[in-house]
């Protein structure tokens, strides 16, 4: 099978460069073609079908992350603008929140492209994307319940009254 550049996806086609050299990169983007290797029509629907789906899934990741990053940086103006230092912390958790449910979008769009007929690279890549992408998840998500109970702890201590503490 050879590759000329060109891949094709439902009513646009995108060119990839072809990259000839000793370590193999020619089937390195042969395992990355876009069309199925069937000629049955249905299975050829079905492949341009989650290849859309997987398209929106990803499209869905990338919206969520522009518009956490967007209210992130409108929340660090009013911050700046206000002189609070304590904003600074509620503004990063809002944006891991952003994050890690982005990521969980972006998986979701991994496990679909090897839905249909997965090779071998495919499900390597796709292990390695998934263990990166939970491992970040993972940590993402601790570091937000550690930034929210010192949050909490600090607040109950600004507002606690003596009276309480007796």
């Amino acid at each position: 099978m050879s590759f000329d550049g060109n891949v094709s996806y439902p009513r646009h086609t995108i060119f990839i460069p072809q990259r000839m050299d000793k370590t193999g990169w020619t089937q390195f983007f042969e395992d990355q073609t876009a069309t199925p290797h069937s000629t049955n029509p249905v299975e050829e629907f079905v492949y341009s079908a989650v290849q859309w789906i997987k398209l929106g899934v990803e499209t869905i990741g990338a919206v969520i992350i522009a518009v956490g990053v967007a209210y992130a940086f409108y929340r660090l103006i009013k911050v700046l603008a206000s002189q609070q230092p304590d904003g600074f912390n509620r503004i990063r958790l809002d944006l891991a929140r952003y994050l890690a449910l982005a990521l969980e979008f972006q998986l979701g769009a991994d496990i679909l492209s090897t839905a249909i007929s997965p090779t071998w690279a495919q499900i390597g890549k796709l292990g390695a994307i998934a263990i990166i992408r939970t491992g970040l998840n993972y940590f993402l998500m601790r570091e937000m319940e550690q930034e929210r109970s010192s949050t909490t702890a600090t607040a109950t201590a600004v507002n606690a009254t003596p009276e309480s503490k007796l």
